[in-house]
């Protein structure tokens, strides 16, 4: 009895061990990247290798159950696959990682080429963890202009000037120009505008705007109602973002209409699975969130809510947002393809707290039965079945009898 816990225990709690220490990246974002789990899998299978070197390939094949737990979570808690290459090489990395950290263990100095074998498969795994990943995001050779009118700060900081996130990203695909005066279009090169929560305009300036869009431009137009970008700055500031959207004659104008005003923060997911986190947000008519008209031989892209680029509410890390894997919703890339650039990746995110409970459940539950599963096939497999060395006899010399 204490033998067949003894086993379940090995097959499970390595598992176990994955499963959790690959959690703890994957809750800072909210992503299920099976990439998070590939460097707890490869010192988990690693040490399972040296330490059950002996104990044969079957029990040490078993142990990769706790791979498949973190893809089983992977799956249920974004309510999709997990992306196949990286499912495919957390897989590899686990894999190479407990057949490297069995062969580096020598039976005999007879067996210098197996440990550097091992050694290879440790590498191999150890550079899939680290090159394997969604790396940080490269600039484009082609990059169109694009005028940015906003209150927001964007481009300074209490102490000056500074790039927010999302500019550092939009600068990867385009070449940024601030404008203070909507007037400025007409002789500015830009075909691209962003429009985020702009001080009051005048007139004139709404008219700019307009005959901009309506001669070919595109415009992705930030008008939020409750605006929550924190400031420094004392309230009555004229350097402040105005707390609500002053866009309404122009929007009135083209023709767009909103229902409601959501106020509380909301992780927005869109019909493809992109994820947007807001707050304050205004709503159109139907419960959408993206609006979209042709203006003229124009195009404006509408959404209810500027804080939405705010780094707080889609980056982990502040000092790394050209790393998609820090990114805790897809505002960057939506924003760009709004713009129509593209930023690679199909990141999949966590759904709502009752499917990443379901999907522990379901993780913890499979790598159980798994390590029962394998417990029972592998009762008879004692020790030093398969991978135990031949004992060598110097020549003239007989094993003994009995």
């Amino acid at each position: 009895m204490m033998a067949a816990l003894k086993r379940v225990l090995i097959l499970w709690l390595p598992g176990l061990a994955i499963l959790l220490v690959g959690l703890q990246r994957a809750f800072v974002t909210g992503q299920t990247d099976p990439w998070d789990w590939a460097w707890p899998a490869l010192a988990v299978m690693a040490l399972m290798g040296l330490w059950l070197a002996r104990r044969g390939w079957p029990l040490l094949a078993w142990t990769m159950g706790g791979v498949a737990s973190a893809l089983l979570f992977c799956g249920v808690a974004a309510g999709r696959w997990p992306d196949a290459v990286a499912a495919i090489g957390l897989v590899v990395v686990a894999l190479s990682a407990v057949v490297g950290g069995a062969l580096v263990r020598p039976a005999s100095p007879l067996n210098a080429k197996r440990m550097a074998g091992g050694v290879a498969l440790l590498a191999l795994a150890a550079l899939l963890a680290w090159r394997g990943p969604a790396q940080p995001i490269e600039p484009v050779a082609d990059h169109p202009a694009l005028a940015v009118i906003t209150a927001l700060p964007l481009f300074w900081d209490q102490q000056g000037r500074a790039d927010a996130a999302i500019v550092t990203v939009l600068r990867t695909r385009f070449t940024v120009q601030p404008i203070d005066d909507a007037r400025q279009l007409d002789s500015s090169p830009a075909r691209l505008l962003l429009l985020a929560q702009p001080r009051a305009m005048p007139p004139e300036a709404l008219v700019a705007v307009d005959r901009w869009v309506r001669g070919g431009g595109r415009a992705v137009v930030l008008a939020d109602p409750l605006l929550r970008w924190p400031s420094d700055l004392p309230m009555g500031d004229r350097r402040r973002a105005p707390a609500t959207s002053l866009l309404e004659p122009l929007l009135d104008h083209w023709g767009f209409a909103f229902d409601r005003i959501e106020e509380d923060e909301r992780r927005w997911f869109l019909p493809d699975g992109a994820l947007l986190t807001l707050s304050g947000a205004e709503m159109a008519a139907g419960g959408g969130m993206v609006q979209r008209k042709r203006i003229g031989r124009g195009e404006v892209v509408l959404l209810g809510d500027a804080d939405l680029i705010d780094d707080r509410l889609w980056l982990a890390d502040p000092a790394r947002p050209l790393d998609p894997r820090l990114w805790s919703a897809d505002t960057p890339a939506r924003v760009v393809q709004w713009l129509g650039a593209t930023i690679s990746g199909d990141r999949r995110w966590m759904r709502e707290g009752p499917d990443v409970i379901a999907a522990l459940r379901w993780a913890i539950l499979a790598g159980i039965g798994w390590a029962i599963l394998g417990a029972l096939l592998l009762r008879r497999a004692g020790p030093g079945r398969s991978m135990r060395t031949k004992k060598v006899y110097p020549e003239g010399e007989a094993p003994k009898s009995g």
